[in-house]
């Protein structure tokens, strides 16, 4: 393999798409067990399965699509559709990583850590070759990418995840997944088929709805998950209600950016804007000292 294949494969597989990941140490982290060596070694394997299962997808997604991106504006310079990276390497490579996170889930000694990597895989698979074209369902399956991380760590270390956790995390990721298609249309407009089947689907008045429904339907189950998280720790500190306002002010800033035609790439959002970075922080000290010190 030469130097410009290896490389190709490497931004293929998308590195920088690992952030999405640390939702694994969401359940851990409310939980309160990442000061605990042996959960914290579990839940950075969970976390090095996905990243592993990720990119193997990456790179499978990246084959299949050859012929799209090939015509796409800006996708045709991808590795695979340029074919510095042959179709067959990448599948090959793609594989190889699929099945190498399973073994690193499996060190995790929990089966269940194996069996969630394994839906993910499967629904991802599914999302790339087919999915993806329907309308709604992609929406929903993307979503459940994020739910599945978040399980992976409560499986990992075996700590029980909150009824209104799940639903927080459910509704985040499609406001987060709603909002990338939201922006993807507003910048496209009427081209936005050519760009992404579904796109000629939806329109915009239908994702500002879906944008509303998920943002209002996150705030009200991230507070509830406060209030009970407080009433299970039986703290006297006020921290869990605390971290609702840094939570509200990130949803709202966000919600901000969608509406100025950014959040194509939430990534690219998170990484460059400092307020919701500060805000990230903030919250992340603020439920800290509700686990460790409340």
């Amino acid at each position: 393999m030469n130097v410009a294949v290896a490389r190709g494969l490497v931004r293929t597989a998308r590195p920088k798409q690992w952030a999405k990941n640390v939702l694994v140490f969401a359940a851990p982290g409310a939980a309160g067990v990442l000061d605990d060596w042996p959960a914290l070694g579990q839940t950075l394997l969970a976390f090095a399965a996905f990243c592993l299962a990720a990119s193997g997808i990456y790179l499978w997604n990246d084959a299949l699509d050859v012929d799209a991106d090939r015509a796409h504006p800006t996708k045709r310079y991808r590795p695979i559709a340029t074919g510095v990276v042959p179709v067959a390497t990448a599948k090959v490579g793609g594989t190889v990583l699929a099945v190498a996170s399973f073994g690193v889930a499996a060190l995790t000694g929990r089966w269940q850590t194996v069996a969630v990597v394994g839906v993910y895989v499967l629904t991802t698979l599914a999302y790339s070759g087919w999915l993806k074209h329907v309308a709604v369902v992609d929406l929903v399956t993307i979503a459940s990418g994020f739910v599945l991380r978040a399980a992976a760590g409560a499986v990992a270390v075996d700590v029980p995840m909150s009824q209104w956790f799940v639903l927080c995390t459910v509704f985040g990721s499609l406001f987060i997944v709603g909002g990338k298609r939201y922006a993807e249309l507003l910048e496209v407009g009427e081209d936005a088929s050519s760009v992404r089947a579904t796109l000629g689907d939806y329109t915009v008045g239908y994702l500002r709805t879906v944008v509303a429904v998920a943002i209002g339907a996150t705030l009200v189950s991230y507070c509830q998950w406060a209030f009970e998280t407080k009433e299970i720790s039986q703290t006297t500190w006020p921290f869990y209600e605390l971290s609702i306002v840094p939570m509200l002010t990130a949803l709202l800033r966000y919600a901000l950016v969608l509406e100025n035609g950014h959040g194509s790439a939430p990534e690219e959002v998170f990484a460059g804007d400092r307020v919701l970075q500060l805000l990230g922080l903030a919250w992340i000290v603020v439920f800290g000292l509700g686990v460790y010190v409340g």
